[in-house]
């Protein structure tokens, strides 16, 4: 590899001066540029990176001064070694060129070998630097590609762990007559919810954005432990017997044992968290009444205070087989009269004034009225007794 030529950038307003410069050292083999201002010679080092600058004090509109101060403070070039050539003998010139940024001072009339010796000594110390710059640049190019890498990974990580937690919590809906883009509009209320609550001072420190995606992605696992209740109870018709009511309630504590399990394996994931939070509490009353814990107020975890309302919301929303979906009107006033009794005030409040985005996720994800899996299921059976109904009537009279 050729080692590079240095270069060296004359500064002085005065050809003489410049002349005797560049007659000393262009035999010296140096690339020689010269400036006769102190704008010229920062639009030339702007051009040409000098590895030393030899300047003059005494210019016109800007001295040596002014100029070495401008290089030394640019991030970009106060590397560049200056070596001040002035005839000005005083002391406190020199202390002034010093404080202004130089790195050396030679006197006129100077030696040749001195002003050489310098020179050279310049030229080592911004090689010297020039490399450890490069080695800088390197270094920081590597971390941004190995930061990059980290953050495409931990992104990819990411959705693929919001897909599984929103897969399963399908996988337990699926056995349930809750149907269509349920989880999906349950989420997107939590969400609106907790974005006005965020506004208020009393849940500025509570709520962040790391809390609101976090509940949008947990939300959905609300009624995960019901998959663990018997399809006999969970598909039932008509209403359910007291001892059938607590095998269904005790969906909370299976889906809240469940992600805590999987919480401990996982070592703290705040989804997960959240998830069973959401699972252990989202059946709690504002005022004691609830279940499983009977857990009033504000100890009731505050996503699962939130997740309380969507969910009713969309449950009254929502066509059940018992049941056709009542209005918004019909819905918020229920949920008015739930408030300080069912429900958190404050969470009540935010739906009041979030209701025209409710109403629009509602009207934006309504299930599309077309039969599901378990209403599929039951009308089969019930075809399969009117069957087996004629079946027996025809046999019957047939023996008459």
């Amino acid at each position: 590899m050729t080692e590079r030529v240095p270069r060296i950038l004359i500064v002085d307003d005065q050809d003489i001066n410049i002349d005797l410069l560049t007659q000393l050292l262009a035999p010296r083999g140096y690339i020689l540029d010269s400036a006769h201002s102190g704008a010229e010679a920062l639009q030339s080092i702007e051009q040409a990176e000098p590895d030393v600058i030899l300047l003059d004090l005494v210019m016109p509109e800007m001295d040596g001064y002014e100029v070495c101060r401008r290089v030394k403070r640019n991030p970009d070039t106060r590397h560049i070694p200056i070596i001040i050539i002035s005839g000005v003998n005083a002391e406190s010139v020199n202390v002034k060129a010093l404080e202004a940024g130089a790195d050396e001072f030679l006197q006129r009339p100077f030696n040749i070998v001195f002003l050489e010796a310098r020179i050279r000594n310049c030229i080592r110390s911004k090689m010297l630097q020039d490399q450890i710059i490069r080695y800088q640049r390197q270094l920081e190019h590597q971390n941004e590609e190995l930061e990059n890498g980290i953050r495409q990974r931990t992104a990819e990580l990411a959705r693929t762990q919001h897909a599984t937690v929103f897969s399963l919590a399908k996988l337990a809906e699926s056995r349930d007559p809750e149907t269509g883009e349920h989880l999906d509009r349950i989420r997107r209320y939590a969400q609106e919810i907790a974005l006005h609550l965020a506004d208020q001072p009393a849940y500025g420190d509570a709520i962040d954005s790391g809390f609101i995606e976090t509940l949008y992605y947990s939300s959905p696992l609300h009624d995960i432990g019901k998959v663990g209740i018997p399809d006999r109870i969970l598909l039932k018709r008509g209403p359910l017997s007291n001892e059938e009511f607590d095998i269904m309630r005790s969906h909370t504590i299976v889906g809240g044992e469940t992600l805590t399990a999987a919480e401990q394996e996982s070592g703290h994931n705040p989804l997960l968290v959240m998830g069973r939070d959401i699972a252990f509490g989202h059946h709690e009353k504002w005022d004691g009444t609830g279940y499983p814990e009977g857990l009033a107020g504000e100890d009731i975890p505050l996503a699962a205070r939130i997740v309380a309302l969507a969910d009713v919301y969309d449950a009254l929303r929502s066509k059940r087989p018992y049941k056709q979906p009542f209005t918004h009107e019909a819905a918020k006033e229920i949920l008015l009269r739930g408030r300080e009794s069912h429900f958190d005030p404050a969470v009540v409040d935010a739906f009041v004034a979030r209701e025209s985005r409710f109403i629009g996720i509602q009207e934006m994800l309504q299930d599309t009225g077309a039969p599901t899996r378990i209403e599929q299921i039951m009308e089969t059976l019930d075809a399969l007794e009117r069957r087996n109904a004629e079946e027996e009537a025809a046999s019957m009279q047939a023996a008459q």
